[in-house]
């Protein structure tokens, strides 16, 4: 079996390289191909996947390309895990918005619009590909937008393109521990879009216990999210949402936080990231252990200021695979034709009735040989988490078709959709903004 990683110099790689080598047993696979426009960051993080086979006592084989056609071909999975405009664009796409009072986040607001705007693109062109050189491939993206990204590559792939994230899952490992309670004895009622999900309800065959763990003020402390939103408020919804629901819940607060700290997430993330990448020199067991430093230091800044502006003390803390286990998750229940629960971004079909059956949402799916199949959600969605997905939704689908069209009109419309966006004003200063310091942008969108 033939994988390929697209993207393949990020930094996030041997996460992935590290899940597959826990299961191999499980998940035959033949051939890793990474690939990325970068050779000095390829071999870098070769260096780190070297030593993470000699730590493990087999190696998987890898090599890597700056060739697309050539990682692509003949494959059978394809992970995506691209970042358009590297971590200097993300930087930028935080700091407009921050700049006109408006939320600066990687793929929540402004931020994420202008991140999909130069993404959707390229993941469209390797849509193409796919189709064209390894047309049986699954892709399995965690490229950010990943909902966004996932719907745009839909149009080429359908259902063969899988979206996935590890954010609902980690909340539901945390709200399983504290209940008590094993996660793979649990249903998780989950429903929304990517960054925007809710947790509904948790079932353990005889019952609903979502309540018990709301009316229990000392067991949702142990919950990063019950610190995070506080508990009368996530007993007046009834539900718990994903962190980045904070970002809509607080925004106000968040943005002022972000501002009273020293920099941007996505700036820390550049000025860090540089010290590993610029290294040399180093045995294969050396660049891994810089690599895990550098790694722990970057989980524990993870949503540090949504934790700062709800003056949560500490750090981020994650038990578990993240995003690369749910990758191979999906992976292994399509080979192995097992059936699994796994909650994904997929076409929604009728699993959210009031959204239509192409668009792409994060639900429950059951993943066999034949792909991931959406669960019913049914009606009963409150009512303002229904009217906050439609209109994110709305945002999407005018991203998404800004992006392919290269209009500048509907790059406005959907920044001024944006619930976290105050005027149709501030939408085009924004974006003119963006233009003026992202050449990409500047050449792809004209006035029209």
């Amino acid at each position: 079996m033939k994988l390929t990683l697209v993207g393949g110099g990020g930094f996030r790689v041997p996460l992935v390289y590290g899940a597959l080598l826990r299961r191999e047993s499980r998940i035959p696979v033949d051939e890793i191909v990474l690939h990325d426009l970068d050779t000095d960051r390829l071999d870098r993080i070769g260096l780190v996947l070297e030593g993470q086979a000699a730590e493990h006592g087999h190696r998987l084989p890898f090599r890597a390309t700056t060739d697309v056609e050539d990682a692509v071909e003949g494959a059978d999975f394809v992970f995506s895990a691209l970042r358009v405009g590297r971590l200097e664009g993300r930087a930028v796409d935080e700091a407009v918005p921050l700049a006109h009072g408006v939320l600066g986040q990687e793929t929540v607001g402004p931020g994420g619009i202008c991140f999909a705007l130069r993404t959707i693109p390229v993941m469209v062109s390797l849509a193409e590909t796919i189709a064209r050189l390894a047309p049986h491939a699954w892709l399995i993206n965690f490229t950010n937008p990943a909902g966004m990204v996932t719907e745009a590559t839909q149009q080429v792939l359908g259902d063969r393109a899988i979206g996935i994230c590890d954010t609902p899952a980690g909340l539901c490992r945390r709200v399983a521990a504290a209940l008590e309670r094993p996660p793979e004895a649990l249903w998780f009622d989950w429903f929304g879009l990517n960054h925007l999900g809710w947790l509904r309800g948790v079932r353990d065959g005889t019952r609903e216990v979502l309540p018990d763990l709301l009316a229990n003020d000392v067991a949702l402390e142990a919950v990063e999210e019950g610190r995070l939103f506080g508990a009368e408020w996530l007993r007046s919804i009834g539900m718990i949402p994903s962190e980045y629901v904070y970002y809509f819940d607080f925004g106000t607060d968040t943005v002022d936080a972000i501002r009273r700290g020293p920099q941007s997430r996505g700036a820390y993330l550049l000025d860090q990231q540089a010290g590993f990448y610029a290294a040399s020199g180093e045995t294969p067991q050396e660049a891994l252990r810089t690599w895990r430093a550098a790694r722990d230091e970057r989980d524990r800044s993870y949503m540090a200021e949504a934790r700062s502006a709800a003056g949560v003390d500490g750090t981020h803390a994650e038990g578990g695979e993240g995003y690369e286990g749910e990758a191979t998750a999906v992976v292994e229940a399509i080979v192995g034709d097992t059936g699994a629960l796994r909650i994904l971004n997929v076409a929604n079909r009728s699993a959210l009735p009031f959204l239509d059956r192409r668009a792409v949402v994060e639900v429950p799916c059951v993943v066999d040989r034949a792909g991931a199949h959406p669960v019913a959600v049914g009606d009963d969605v409150p009512d303002h988490a229904r009217a906050l997905v439609e209109a994110v939704k709305a945002v999407e689908r005018a991203t998404i078709e800004a992006a392919l069209t290269g209009s500048a009109a509907l790059a406005v419309k959907a920044l001024a959709l944006h619930p976290l966006v105050p005027s149709v004003t501030v939408a085009r200063r924004i974006f003119a903004e963006y233009r003026d310091r992202l050449p990409d942008l500047e050449a792809r969108f004209a006035w029209v």
